[in-house]
């Protein structure tokens, strides 16, 4: 069997979708009109990303505004003053705030694979924001009627459902975003705050069979948006010996931007369960050089120095342009990129003769 690889999720949109965008948030053109432009970004997104080669694809997240928010579109009981994210090259993000119960996802996850499986002749995964990010929504002074834990359970509830649905429509596997991990250390350096997460995160992947979790993995990385990062200078091991107490079968982890990958990944040596998938980023998104495929499998071949082999695979460090109006990086870089990490985990393959 070859060395398995997948992409992480976003790819960036083209311009006539962002230009779409921008007219219909102006009420310049018609829903029909807009969506006739998410289409044909989706169809040539698809279409570009099975022509790297790659055995796994996504539907480059080219219909959600971001990939944290998209279960909250059309919903009416936000405000948008919520938890305000900084990156480390000044720029900032803010998540909405609940301003009332009951908390319900208004839009779920199958919606872009269904829409995706349509065009597409590979499997398709799909990628969904973990419960532990949308909890960043309730507010800290609490809500008239609606307790926290009445939130979390209704939050859990939705967000298992959003992974059901998916493994009941064919996904290839479901991938839970987790970029908030390293960034919960950096705001409470004690660790409670991650630990909360990963408790949280845990009650979701309870309500899966061991057979399910296999088909269910957690991505983290730094939080590349802008080509810059909101938690970067926090020490992966740190964070490491809790991510892996999270009970999925797959983790998909950002390692290509990293200064010292063999610490990384002694670290995750001793960590990484029987039965477990590690997938290694080897390609940096927020690095506008494009990776030869000679260098992507130098990179596999280090990993493979310390991960059994039946448990590796390769990923990309992050999406590539998981807000929509990300322009950082261009579509050209992404796909050629993708198609490094599907042919540089080839020759890795060859040489290690998996």
């Amino acid at each position: 069997m070859p060395i398995p690889t997948e992409p992480i999720g976003s790819v960036p949109r083209p311009p006539e979708l962002l230009a779409a965008m921008r007219a219909r948030a102006a009420r310049q053109i018609s829903d029909e009109q807009f969506h006739a432009a998410e289409e044909a970004a989706l169809r040539d997104t698809i279409s570009r990303l099975e022509a790297t080669g790659s055995p796994v694809i996504t539907d480059g997240e080219q219909t959600k505004a971001s990939f944290a928010t998209y279960p909250l579109s059309g919903l009416e009981n936000l405000a948008p003053d919520g938890v305000t994210i900084p990156f480390a090259d000044g720029h900032t993000r803010q998540l909405p705030r609940l301003t009332k119960g009951p908390f319900r996802y208004r839009v779920h996850a199958v919606t872009y694979l269904k829409a995706a499986q349509r065009h597409a002749h590979r499997p398709v995964k799909q990628a969904v924001i973990s419960a532990s990010a949308l909890s960043l929504l309730y507010p800290q002074n609490g809500l008239n009627g609606y307790t926290r834990d009445a939130f979390l359970e209704d939050l859990v509830q939705d967000a298992a459902r959003d992974i059901r649905e998916c493994l009941e429509a064919n996904a290839a596997c479901v991938q839970i975003d987790f970029t908030e991990g390293r960034l919960a250390l950096k705001l409470d350096p004690s660790g409670g705050l991650l630990n909360s997460f990963i408790e949280l995160n845990n009650r979701v992947l309870d309500k899966f069979s061991d057979v399910e979790r296999k088909k269910i993995g957690v991505h983290t990385c730094p939080g590349g948006d802008r080509d810059s990062t909101h938690s970067a200078d926090v020490d992966y091991t740190g964070l490491l010996p809790e991510l892996f107490r999270l009970r999925a079968g797959r983790f998909y982890i950002q390692l290509a931007s990293e200064a010292d990958r063999p610490r990384v990944l002694t670290t995750i040596r001793d960590l990484l369960k029987s039965g477990q998938m590690l997938f290694v980023g080897v390609t940096d998104p927020i690095n506008s050089k494009i990776e030869s495929p000679e260098a992507v499998r130098d990179r596999v071949l280090e990993a493979a120095e310390f991960i059994p082999l039946e448990s590796l695979g390769t990923t990309d460090d992050c999406g590539f342009s998981p807000f929509a109006d990300d322009m950082s990086t261009s579509r050209e870089t992404a796909f050629a990129k993708v198609k490094s990490r599907v042919e540089g985990t080839a020759m890795a393959g060859k040489i290690l003769e998996v």
